[in-house]
Parts: structure tokens; C-alpha cells; sequence
């Protein structure tokens, strides 16, 4: 029989544990806090008995994440993380400084099947889900190892939230939690390739929190070609899914758009994807390609991405260019992997 795995409960399942084996339910709040601040082990929780920290190590566990590997970014002080899963997985989480805060890339899985042909993330295949624990662990690890706090996180890094969608709800759930890391829902960001049914599920459970579509092209025929994942729902589909979002909810959504050279960054296009938006309350993320040297694929022209991003404003949709961060490190969107270590 598996142990119960704390970090990935939420705290109202920690009460009914300690309920279920004979303890007030008091001890899920010491516990619960306990591993909110990064304690390792039953032993770090001082304010727990003796006998109560043997008892637990009996009967549960904890399972940390391993930091096996940290790159700094010469350029803009970003982070790179490499965790080792307690059964020899390993992600990738990056730890970014803005003006605004300290924000966090985490993963969701292990590997990605979404198949992007643009993304590194896919590229050594799919592994398993994350659990809530896991993920939350990432946030954990990266504050004690940076000694920073931080208060925005974005569910972007490897794998398919939607396709992990109760864990990554446990995992919301958690961090928002005051009792836990106390992140606000508007500080929570959640990134998907368009899984429709679960966009429906997100404006209902998460209203407050925010979503933003890897897009990355204007028309259907397109967006399969980049992404595979596309062939199992019709562009048309999608745009109308966005579309009850924004009104169910009242928040503007993020298209992501990586801005590939031949590809997808036409005027003809920009025109077509304006058209598509128009009227909806949303911003367009434009991300000029990251490296991935087995892609064989290019960014578009710096000149090119401000021509693509002026039609957008011209046509009344909103439209930045990232900034790239942690470029240098393979830290940038669409660059973290399945790695491998040693690798």
C-alpha cells in the first residue's frame, strides 16, 4: 500500500488523516505549514511530538525534490532548475525577476505528447504526470535555493496542464491556500495547447485565475502543421471555447504566438489572426523563436515581429513582443526539455 503523499493533499484531506489515525485534526494546520515553508522531513516539524514524528514516518511521506543541477543566465540573472523525481525523472523550472516580482516556470509532466514542432519540450518523449505535490515542490525548492519569495507563477514550463487537469487543480488549490504559500489566483497563470473541454472546466473552477492559449498560428490548417494536437479540434472550436471564456469569466486571455520564420509570420497572416480576434478581450503574447537547433526552424526578423505586432494594434488587438530571458541557459520558452542527467 502506497503512503499518502502530504505535500499533494489539501488541508482539508491533512485534517481527515490525522482524524483517520487517532490525532486532532489541529496537527494538518502545524503540517501543513511545515511543508509550505520547505521542511524536508517529519523531523524539521519541532512543534510535532517525538512520538507524532515517528508516527508519521511510518505512515507517510513527504518525497522532495531533488535540485541536481542550477544555470544563472549572464544576461538577466534567470534561473534554470534541474529536479530529480523521487523515481529518477528529472524536470526543468526557471526563476525569472521582473519589475513587477519574482515569477516561476514550473513543468506539469514529464515530458510533453503534444508534439509541437517548434518545442523542445516533446522531443525526448512522455513520461508520467506530476503530482500536485511535485509541482508545488518546485515553487518550495526555488524560494529556499534563491532565498527570494515568489508571487506569480505560470504553469508553462514541460508538459500539457489540461492533460494533468486534477492534479494541477490540487496544486492551485494549494499554493492559494493561505495557510500554504498564499499566491493569489490572479497571481496564478495556466497555460494550455487548447484542450476545449478543459478550457470550459477552467473558466468554472478557476475564474479568477489566468489562461493563456499556445495559438502560434491563424488558421486551422496552419496550426496542425505546427502542432499536432490541433487535429483533434477544430480551430473554429477553439476561438468559440476562448471566446465563453472571456465572457464567463470577465478576463482578457493570452494567445501565445512564437513567431517562426517562413512560417507563421506573414502580413497576410497577422491580418487573418486580427480577424479572428476581433472583439474578443484578449492580448497576443508574440515570441520570437527560441533556439531548438533540431527543429531546423528560425525566428522571424526583429523588423518582422514589430510589423506583425503593429497590424494586431492597428486592428485593435492588443499585441506585445517578449522579452526573451534566460536564452543563454536554455532557460527560454519553448527550450526546457525532458533532460537527462549527465546531460
Amino acid at each position: 500500500m502506497m503512503q499518502p503523499d502530504f505535500k499533494s493533499m489539501s488541508y482539508e484531506a491533512l485534517e481527515e488523516y490525522f482524524e483517520s489515525i487517532g490525532e486532532k485534526k489541529y496537527r494538518a494546520g502545524q503540517v501543513f505549514r511545515w511543508l509550505y515553508r520547505g521542511a524536508e522531513s517529519f523531523d524539521d516539524m519541532s512543534d510535532l511530538s517525538a512520538g507524532l514524528r515517528d508516527k508519521l514516518k511510518e505512515s507517510a511521506g513527504i518525497c522532495p525534490l531533488s535540485v541536481i543541477d542550477r544555470k544563472v543566465s549572464k544576461l538577466d540573472g534567470t534561473r534554470k532548475y534541474l529536479f530529480k523525481l523521487h523515481d529518477g525523472y528529472t524536470i526543468e523550472s526557471v526563476f525569472m525577476k521582473y519589475k513587477f516580482g519574482n515569477s516561476i516556470c514550473i513543468s506539469s509532466q514529464a515530458g510533453c505528447r503534444m508534439g509541437c514542432i517548434f518545442c523542445a519540450s516533446g522531443k525526448n518523449g512522455f513520461s508520467r504526470d506530476l503530482t500536485a505535490g511535485e509541482m508545488a515542490d518546485q515553487v518550495i525548492q526555488v524560494q529556499k535555493d534563491a532565498n527570494e519569495k515568489i508571487g506569480h507563477v505560470v504553469v508553462m514550463g514541460v508538459g500539457e496542464p489540461f492533460e494533468n487537469y486534477d492534479n494541477m487543480s490540487g496544486f492551485i488549490q494549494n499554493i492559494n491556500d493561505k495557510r500554504g504559500l498564499n499566491i493569489g489566483m490572479r497571481s496564478i497563470t495556466v497555460s494550455t495547447c487548447g484542450i476545449v473541454p478543459k478550457i470550459k472546466s477552467f473558466s468554472a473552477d478557476f475564474p479568477q485565475a489566468n489562461l493563456a492559449v499556445s495559438l502560434h498560428a491563424s488558421n486551422e490548417a496552419l496550426r496542425k502543421e505546427l502542432m499536432p494536437v490541433a487535429g483533434k479540434q477544430k480551430y473554429s472550436e477553439l476561438m468559440a471555447a476562448c471566446l465563453e471564456y472571456t465572457k464567463k469569466t470577465g478576463r482578457r486571455i493570452t494567445f501565445e504566438y512564437v513567431l517562426i520564420r517562413g512560417k507563421n509570420d506573414g502580413a497576410s497572416l497577422a491580418d487573418e489572426l486580427a480577424s479572428n480576434l476581433s472583439g474578443m478581450l484578449c492580448h497576443v503574447n508574440l515570441i520570437p523563436l527560441n533556439n531548438v537547433p533540431e527543429t531546423r526552424l528560425f525566428p522571424c526578423t526583429k523588423d518582422n515581429a514589430e510589423r506583425f505586432a503593429e497590424k494586431l494594434e492597428r486592428k485593435g488587438v492588443a499585441a506585445t513582443i517578449r522579452r526573451e530571458m534566460g536564452g543563454d541557459i536554455g532557460a527560454a520558452c519553448g527550450q526546457l526539455r525532458l533532460s537527462k542527467i549527465g546531460s
